[in-house]
């Protein structure tokens, strides 16, 4: 009979155990939508996780109760039962008392460890929502039995803790780190699909990044000099298709506004000529250290989904359109013409022919590369400018082709210039 409420006592031990893990590893999200559905059980396990002093300090007078009887029974008759069977082997009966106490302890131990927190522990973290809803409601009613103790207890312990001025840490919302971390485990469970990991992983890159980062270079700008004939306006426009183009008045510094591309083709097919100054929208005008993603609030407000970009000084230094931070999230997006122009060619031997316009984040996603030097200093944001400042604070002089420095991880030649731009560059990973 003491066998079988030992073997009830075990197994109470456990449920308490199972409960414990399974409230603290339940998914707040998934209970939510439940308790808003009626689901009773969801509710009460918000309600023990929002309060988990209570339902813990209830489990553990649960827990520590169940120890002392099983103490109890252990030591006492189940030991004492069993050395007087022992007793009975004659070269056993001077030993007969510490052999059985032995035995009971190792026994009840291993099944305390085992079938009491083990097994209900990995039950609890494989099954955590179906489990915290199954024991909710009587675990209510003990900590409702409990709740003087465990308020006394609780109130014990907040005490101790104000008395060695530990206290309560205040930053306990969950990390980027931590999220990283839940969708890389996610994704090799199959619940997140890599592409899936790949977005969440880029977009908390992009919320770190400046606009000066992602935007394209002044050297690079398409704008359209309004002062030009409506002939070199169009050759221009069909030569470089693009959504949105700056208007400027002889320097892209003297910015009149910006035309849309849609515009000028519905203008152009109804009155067959190209009237800027009626199609003509306020520009967009951000700061270089803008944070990327707060762009897009101003593409929201404006409708206008291209902004220039401006230094210290008020001078245009780059452009960012929403293509270029969408890209940034998703990585790049080829048009058709662009898919034969691919910016990291591998070679035969191994070596990469790279675009001096890549950026770097995508030139170490294509190459495997962890780090570059300096990458966030702010000094550079593609392969090429990471070259041309490397150089020139060696060199102190414009680098040219034939040039070449070496980091840790990859050597970089250039092989080819843009007048005082880095257009090409061949890599060599180390």
């Amino acid at each position: 009979m003491n066998i079988f409420i030992l073997f009830i006592l075990i197994l109470l031990n456990g449920m308490f155990s199972m409960a414990e893990i399974a409230i603290i590893s339940a998914r707040r999200t998934k209970l939510q939508h439940r308790a808003k559905d009626g689901d009773r059980s969801a509710q009460l396990v918000l309600d023990m996780a929002k309060s988990p002093n209570q339902f813990l300090s209830s489990i553990q007078i649960s827990i520590t109760l169940i120890g002392i009887l099983t103490g109890v029974l252990g030591g006492a008759e189940i030991t004492d039962s069993l050395a007087v069977s022992l007793a009975r082997i004659s070269f056993l009966t001077p030993y007969s008392s510490t052999i059985a106490l032995w035995i009971v302890v190792i026994i009840i131990t291993y099944f305390t460890i085992v079938l009491g927190e083990l097994v209900p522990k990995r039950l609890a973290l494989n099954f955590p929502d179906q489990i915290a809803r199954f024991v909710a409601l009587p675990l209510h009613f003990i900590i409702r039995i409990f709740s003087p103790i465990a308020t006394f207890l609780s109130s014990s312990t907040d005490l101790i803790l104000q008395i060695f001025q530990l206290k309560k840490d205040q930053n306990q919302l969950i990390s980027e780190d931590e999220i990283k971390i839940l969708i890389s485990e996610g994704t090799k469970t199959g619940v997140f699909n890599p592409t899936e990991k790949d977005i969440v992983e880029r977009t908390f890159k992009v919320g770190d990044k400046k606009v000066k980062g992602l935007m394209t270079p002044r050297s690079e700008i398409i704008w359209i000099d309004i002062n030009n004939s409506e002939k070199i306006i169009r050759d221009k426009i069909i030569k470089n298709p693009l959504a949105y183009y700056p208007v400027c008045r002889g320097s892209i510094d003297k910015v009149k506004g910006v035309i849309r591309a849609e515009d000028v083709l519905t203008g152009y097919l109804v009155n067959e000529k190209i009237e800027l100054e009626k199609i003509l929208h306020e520009p967009l005008l951000v700061s270089e250290n803008m944070k990327a993603l707060d762009v897009i609030d101003l593409y929201k407000k404006s409708g206008i989904h291209t902004a220039l970009v401006l230094d210290e000084f008020g001078s245009v230094e780059g452009l960012i359109s929403l293509t270029d931070i969408l890209e940034a999230i998703v990585g790049s997006v080829p048009s058709i013409d662009e898919l034969e122009e691919q910016e990291v060619v591998r070679r035969k031997d191994g070596s990469f022919l790279v675009d001096g316009l890549l950026s770097i984040d995508e030139f170490k996603e294509q190459l495997h590369i962890k780090h570059i030097p300096g990458e966030y200093s702010g000094d550079f944001n593609t392969i090429g400018g990471y070259v041309f400042n490397k150089i020139m604070n060696k060199q102190n002089e414009i680098p040219k082709t034939g040039n070449r420095y070496e980091d840790e991880s990859v050597s970089l030649e250039i092989v080819d210039m843009d007048g005082n731009r880095i257009d090409k560059l061949l890599v060599i990973k180390k």
